[in-house]
């Protein structure tokens, strides 16, 4: 009976990893069979550690209670790394790192919740035999960097009964055999999340998104209408050179957040970071062409405020503050690939994005932040925020170019 049962787990874990089911339905899909097999679970949990500026981990919660997962993701900080190292999964990593060759069977932990032998020696195991759990069995099955748990990666999963007598040798026998297939069904979705996570860190959402789909051919373009948002910090390698590096950094890293925050909220997207200069875009289509100027603007008036109240709080401190310049414009690009064979960039290229580039240039010598293009003024309803400065030279442009100011009120 537990043969078949093994097997019978065995094969749809395997089947799930092969069609890329989301690990939340892999987990639930564990637990529910794990039940209808017999094993007195009361909760599980799944837990992975990843690759993303933002999120350190994910994790899966069944509970029986709800007969549901819980997914959660944990963002990096003080907290959650003294989470981790307190967790018995710190534990089980450092066993496996200890050990010779990195070959399974890998290391996992057995404690009694409830009774004289009771072992509540990590904080999460004294919350959940308050909660009324009985025993805990948890398991790291590790992939990659064989022989250095520090560099591979993996799943760790846990599971609690609140039956009085605890599992028994068969449960333990039957998670034990069943957890390194459903452990690679759990990787086979993580490994597309870790993947997807990186690219928007790094290309942005929508390119991030496309490059995952498959948009890797060099010169795969297509034309696109678009807002243009070009940012640059005002003297900038002055900034440099009076300050310490790290001190440079801390300030580039908080600028360029306000400024993300506010393209955020408005549907702004973050192509690059050059330097100290940004170039995000807001896509439109002739349907959506007002409304998207409406929202660029929005978002510079903002971005600009928040950039003043941060300047405040990092002045009052004694550190360096940046000034930001921002133009905006609109028109045609081209948005894919471009760059060597074996490295790409995916990005917007043509003559909108170079002009955009030269307004923000004339930001400093007319003494307003935020610079407007005479083509997105127009396709603007309602204009009373924008300053007409008339027409100016732009470098490398052949025909002088209406400029406006944009008024940021207060």
């Amino acid at each position: 009976m537990l043969g078949r049962q093994i097997i019978a787990l065995h094969v749809w874990a395997v089947g799930q990893g092969l069609r890329g089911v989301t690990a939340d339905l892999v987990m639930d899909g564990l637990c529910r069979r794990l039940v209808e097999a017999g094993v007195p679970l009361w909760r599980a949990f799944a837990g992975m550690r990843t690759l993303h500026p933002q999120w350190g981990g994910y994790g899966y919660t069944w509970r029986r209670d709800l007969n549901a997962i819980q997914p959660e993701q944990y963002e990096r900080g003080s907290e959650y790394e003294q989470n981790w190292l307190e967790s018995p999964f710190a534990w089980l990593v450092s066993q496996e790192a200890a050990r010779a060759d990195g070959t399974p069977p890998w290391p996992s932990l057995r404690r009694r919740l409830a009774g004289p032998e009771a072992q509540l020696d990590f904080p999460v195991l004294r919350g959940v035999s308050a909660a009324g759990g009985t025993d805990y069995f948890a398991h790291l099955v590790m992939f990659g960097a064989q022989g250095d748990a520090s560099r591979g990666s993996g799943v760790g999963i846990s599971f609690t009964t609140d039956r009085p007598e605890g599992f028994d040798d068969d449960h333990i026998v039957l998670l034990r055999a069943v957890l390194p297939a459903a452990s690679l069904a759990l990787m086979a979705d993580a490994g597309h999340t870790i993947a997807s996570g990186l690219l928007a860190a790094y290309l942005g959402a929508d390119a991030g998104k496309r490059v995952h789909q498959g948009a890797v051919a060099r010169g795969s373009v297509e034309a696109i209408r678009a807002v243009l948002w070009y940012a640059d910090i005002r003297g900038f390698t002055a900034i440099a050179d009076r300050n310490p590096g790290l001190a440079v950094i801390e300030m580039l890293d908080e600028a360029f957040e306000t400024l993300t925050a506010a393209l955020r909220a408005h549907g702004g997207q973050v192509l690059k970071f050059i330097g100290d200069g940004m170039l995000a875009i807001f896509p439109f289509v002739e349907g959506t062409r007002e409304e998207t100027c409406g929202h660029a603007l929005d978002a510079a008036a903002e971005a600009m405020r928040a950039v003043d109240r941060l300047n405040e709080v990092r002045g009052a401190a004694g550190k360096p503050v940046a000034a930001v310049d921002l133009a905006l414009h609109l028109g045609e690009v081209l948005y894919g690939n471009v760059g060597a064979a074996d490295r790409l960039d995916f990005t917007v290229i043509g003559p909108a994005v170079n002009e955009a580039a030269r307004i923000e240039t004339l930001c400093e010598p007319l003494g307003y932040p935020v610079l407007v293009s005479a083509e997105l003024a127009a396709a603007t309803a309602n204009c009373a925020g924008l300053k007409p400065l008339g027409r100016h030279r732009l470098r490398g442009v052949r025909e002088a170019r209406e400029i406006y100011a944009l008024d940021l009120g207060g």
